[in-house]
């Protein structure tokens, strides 16, 4: 693919993603992305056939840059349970530094369009959890938190409330910030450390 072509559908991504930003619903239509990327409709379909497509691009461009930096966390940081708040940290910003994705991320903006572009949302809230899962297994090996704990209920208490945040800023139209009680809330939803 020509780098004329990447440019012409990075920017008509960028037109989808800056209408999802608008804190009240808006109809997104081909039309109307058309209208934003100032490109005709057929000059837009000849980069994304469906609307289907440009979402699930979106949905790539969400799993690529998550995992990318969830992948440094992991590596880098030595502590599996600050590994464990590094990630929901990141999955909080990731939301609050990007609106109209935290729309696609609980499929608000995803409602009625193809099926399987919640099913992709689907897998990426269980590899998301996964994540989590691996971290706090770090913690138990280090022997930071009791072994005992049952990681995988942990797990999704957490991606419980990720996602909750991401609710709650959606629907608050982008004015609850998704880290805002992060740090009065952390000593209740991480394990404690053993001492």
């Amino acid at each position: 693919m020509s780098v004329k072509s990447d440019e012409r559908k990075h920017q008509i991504l960028q037109a989808l993603a800056s209408m999802l930003e608008n804190p009240r619903r808006i109809k997104i239509t081909t039309a109307a992305v058309a209208a934003k990327a100032e490109i005709s409709e057929s000059a837009l379909y000849r980069y994304f056939s469906s609307k289907a497509l440009m979402f699930e691009a979106l949905i790539e461009f969400i799993e690529q840059t998550l995992f990318a930096l969830i992948n440094k966390i992991m590596q880098e940081e030595g502590n599996g349970l600050k590994k464990t708040e590094n990630i929901i940290l990141l999955l909080l910003g990731f939301a609050q530094k990007n609106p109209g994705m935290t729309r696609i991320l609980i499929s608000d903006a995803i409602l009625n369009e193809n099926e399987n572009l919640q099913l992709r949302i689907n897998q990426l809230h269980d590899r998301l959890e996964a994540t989590l899962k691996q971290a706090m297994r770090f913690a138990i090996s280090e022997r930071k938190i009791n072994a005992d704990l049952d990681v995988a209920a942990h797990a999704g208490l957490l991606m419980c409330y990720v996602i909750g945040c991401w609710h709650q800023f959606v629907k608050s139209e982008f004015r609850r910030l998704p880290i805002r009680n992060w740090p009065s809330q952390r000593d209740t939803l991480l394990p404690q450390v053993l001492r």
